[in-house]
């Protein structure tokens, strides 16, 4: 599969430029960025030909797909443009700033009948995958509690993540709208459904335009909560995943990335460590299976679409100090279907 990186706006572009490489179906053949000087610099890097014009690098009937690498801002008018010229898509989260441009595209999508699967990691990690059979089975019991935090030292000296990041007007917020999006997407999925209602508390420790720390709460309708916390500011970097039972809990993460489940009787606590398989397929990998298939992301689509939501009402929140009501939507399906 022929590719266009479209943007090199996202710290992240590099790295699925080298996913395009690695892969033994695909490669980059052109790029494209809103930055001419960036562009051309990046691309060179990659050696391929930068164009200035996106319509010019769309209309090519040498590029199947496109990797949307640009700030969260642009996405609906970048990926609809490629869905309308036929080509297949690989975007970075969040999907959209608001969950109404992130339906647009949605159905956008489906009327260009091309293949679009959205960046979120952390679904195909083997701890992820170990977790979700555990809670299938039943064996912590009815879930009252998870909490998920995943937090990185980008925002202080040296700053390492670029001066865009901060600009709200471009992503839309700050830590939680990127690196909170991991552990708000996992909050939702550990609890099963969307939350009846979002808390927000965002925090500037370093005095940018946008939050460096977040918390979000997420209230389900059985009376269970979620938490998920992130941040720009921390020494060193974290992720740690707690879900409390009715029958057991369960530990993962930082500093030993061990799964462990706690049960009780009496005063007597017992953990004990669970077997993880190995990570599933990437993404990327999943995406260029898709387009082979012709099949569709059903579960990475719908989850795109609640993590959007929930960074909307998350942002929403915070500005107003209140929580946020959503409406109940439907689970998200884990099941991939045939276009």
């Amino acid at each position: 599969m022929r590719i266009g990186l479209l943007g090199f706006w996202h710290v992240h572009a590099k790295d699925y430029a080298a996913d395009a490489a690695a892969h033994p179906d695909t490669e980059i053949v052109a790029a494209w960025d809103d930055d001419p000087v960036r562009g051309t610099d990046r691309a060179a890097k990659l050696g391929v030909p930068f164009v200035a014009d996106l319509s010019a690098l769309l209309a090519r009937n040498d590029i199947d797909g496109v990797i949307v690498t640009t700030k969260t801002s642009a996405h609906p008018a970048v990926i609809t443009a490629a869905a309308a010229a036929g080509k297949h898509l690989f975007t970075e989260k969040v999907l959209a700033l608001t969950p109404a441009e992130a339906a647009d595209i949605l159905e956008a999508i489906e009327l260009a009948g091309v293949t679009l699967t959205v960046s979120l990691p952390r679904l195909t990690h083997g701890y992820t995958l170990a977790i979700r059979e555990i809670l299938a089975a039943g064996a912590l019991g009815d879930v009252t509690g998870v909490r998920v935090r995943l937090a990185h030292n980008g925002a202080l000296d040296p700053v390492w993540l670029p001066d865009w990041f901060f600009d709200p007007d471009d992503t839309g917020g700050g830590a939680l709208a990127d690196l909170g999006c991991h552990p708000l997407y996992l909050t939702r999925l550990f609890l099963g459904r969307m939350p009846v209602d979002v808390a927000a508390t965002y925090g500037h420790v370093t005095d940018r335009a946008v939050e460096d720390t977040a918390v979000v709460t997420l209230r389900d309708r059985s009376g269970a909560i979620g938490s998920a916390e992130t941040g720009f500011a921390s020494g060193v970097g974290m992720f740690s995943i707690e879900i409390n039972g009715t029958k057991a809990s369960l530990l993962y993460g930082t500093p030993d990335p061990v799964l462990t489940i706690g049960t009780a009787e009496g005063r007597e606590r017992r953990w004990v460590p669970q077997p993880m398989p190995a990570d599933g397929p990437t993404p990327f990998q999943q995406w260029v299976r898709h387009v082979q298939e012709g099949t569709v992301a059903a579960e990475n689509l719908a989850l795109a679409l609640d993590l959007t939501t929930l960074v909307d009402a998350a942002n929403r929140s915070a500005a107003s100090s209140r929580s946020v009501e959503l409406e109940a939507t439907p689970a998200a399906s884990g099941t991939d279907r045939t276009r």
